[in-house]
């Protein structure tokens, strides 16, 4: 279950970086991969972090890295790697030039 929520916080994360980095409106059209290299327990603080991979002419490349934080360490590690592929439209939902 607690999966499946990761995997939502991640598309979230790659839509919210695509749109502050373009100001634009996106649909997602593919999740590349996402690799889950450890558990994430119950009750996990999570940290997720969006960056931009690759611009193309209409569409965007979003790579989501996912960090677990224990409450009472100061150590964070890298449980979840995901890459998110984005198109840009317009209102009429039409895919529109990345400037």
């Amino acid at each position: 279950m607690f999966g499946g929520r990761v995997l939502m916080m991640t598309t979230e994360t790659a839509f919210m970086t695509a749109t502050r980095f373009c100001r634009k409106s996106f649909v997602l059209v593919s999740s590349d991969k996402i690799d889950f290299t450890k558990p994430i327990p119950a009750g996990s603080l999570v940290e997720l972090i969006g960056r931009v991979e690759r611009i193309g002419n209409t569409s965007i490349k979003i790579k989501v890295d996912v960090y677990l934080a224990r409450m009472k360490e100061n150590h964070r590690e890298k449980v979840v790697i995901g890459a998110f592929t984005l198109v840009a439209i317009d209102e009429d939902n039409k895919p529109v030039l990345i400037q």
